[in-house]
Parts: C-alpha cells; structure tokens; sequence
C-alpha cells in the first residue's frame, strides 16, 4: 500500500502521507517534486496530490489576487502557475489557515493545467491512482451476450472480466466477437491511471457506448484490443441472465 497509516479527515475529506515520489512539469520544467505528498480526497471518487510548499519551484508561484472558500477545507489562496515560457491562471491553490492542519503549508495543482505529472518515473493520466483501488482482469469461459435496443451487438464465449474497486463489473469481449458493422469509431478519448487511453465507438448509432485500450498500461495488459460496454446503458447477459443495469456516474 502506498499511503502510511497516518490519516486525518474532516467531514467528507480524508488526508493520508504518500510514500511515492511525485512530480508534476509545465512548460517542459519540473514545477514541484516531492516525497513527502499527500493524497486528499476533496471527492469520493478519488484523492488528488497537494505538495509541500518546500517542494515547490518558489518562482513558479504568483497570486492571482482571487480566493475560494471550501466548507471542508475553509479558505484558499489562488495561484497563477509559470514555468519555463508557459503560464497556467488560477492553476494552483493553497489553504494556509485550513482546519484540516495536515494540509496547511501544501498546494495543490489543478491536474489539467499541467503539461504532465509523474508517480515515480511512470506518467499517470487524468488523476492521481487511489491506493484502496485494485484492478482484477481474469479470463472466462462464461457466456456474454451484449444488447443495445434489442439488437445483438456482441456475443462471447471467452470474456476477460475486469473487477475495479467502486465499479461495476466489466466485460471486455474479442473484436472477433463484436458486430463492428454496428459499431462506429469516434473522436472521444478518455485517460485512465489504471489502464491507459481509452477509444470509443458508437453502437447502433448509440454514442460512445463501447470502448477499447489498444496499448493499455502494463497492470492492464489483460485487456489490450479488447471491446467493453456501458453496462449502465444497454443490456448485458451473463449466461443466460440478463443483468441489472448499476446506477453510476456514466449512468
């Protein structure tokens, strides 16, 4: 586990020590590097990284004369981020006066207005990676049969199940087990810390409703090339029995 034990909270807000090496990078230079990172969770879905002030490029921080006020975490000071030519406005944010004592004296970096971000010296994607979650990709022989508007759009015999914590079950089916005459490729790409980026297809003109990791990262190599579906948008049959649609935030 990558956190210590060590861990405050403050209504919905939990702060725990990472062990990990952290780095984030704009404009081709290193803006903050640290050992000493805390993992927040600001929302439940997943924590975001505030790094020691000590650990942070001094000139790389400019107020931006705004604030904002969290009931959790109390008052925030804004920052404009600059690093080598490049410029990130309202890009960070600090609580110097928090109620939650462990985070004072930390900033943290709004993910999207950094040019990339580094756990040890693997680049992470999207958000940072939860240390309560795991990923379990395990091979079938059971009987998946996927439905959109009543129309057969997948049916395999040799699934790989993919089990994330806080997440449905996922089915990831061969292409050669997909009608990809129902299927249409979009532009939509999304970035997972788990698994790498994702491509999307529509499905029976159904928007992104499928999805696939050709190069995913290597925890995930289980599924490269392998074609998932919403179960939260269309019917899956798992030998035989149609299963609940889960209510999530893809809902």
């Amino acid at each position: 586990m990558e956190a210590t034990k060590e861990a405050t909270s403050r209504g919905r807000v939990r702060v725990e020590r990472s062990a990990k090496r952290v780095r984030t990078y704009l404009g081709g230079r290193v803006v903050a590097d640290t050992t000493h990172a805390l993992l927040v969770w600001e929302i439940p879905y997943y924590p975001t990284y505030y790094f020691p002030l000590a650990d942070v490029e001094e000139s790389a921080l400019k107020q931006a004369g705004a604030t904002k006020h969290s009931p959790s975490r109390g008052d925030g000071v804004v920052y404009t981020v600059t690093s080598g030519g490049a410029e990130a406005p309202e890009g960070a944010l600090a609580y110097p006066e928090s109620p939650l004592e462990d985070i004072r004296g930390h900033v943290r970096f709004e993910w999207d207005a950094m040019d990339a971000w580094f756990e040890e010296d693997e680049e992470v994607f999207f958000h940072p990676r939860d240390p309560y979650t795991r990923v379990d990709i395990l091979p079938s022989s059971r009987h998946v049969r996927v439905e959109v508007d009543g129309v057969t759009v997948a049916d395999s015999r040799s699934p790989r199940i993919l089990f994330e914590t806080g997440l449905p079950t996922r089915y990831y089916l061969p292409k050669v087990d997909v009608r990809f005459d129902l299927l249409e490729r979009t532009d939509t790409a999304t970035h997972c810390p788990y698994k790498g980026t994702a491509e999307y297809w529509t499905v029976n003109g159904r928007k992104d409703l499928a999805w696939s990791y050709r190069t995913p990262l290597p925890e995930s190599e289980r599924v490269a090339g392998l074609v998932a579906f919403y179960n939260e948008k269309l019917d899956i049959y798992v030998d035989g029995e149609l299963q609940e649609r889960p209510k999530t935030k893809f809902s």
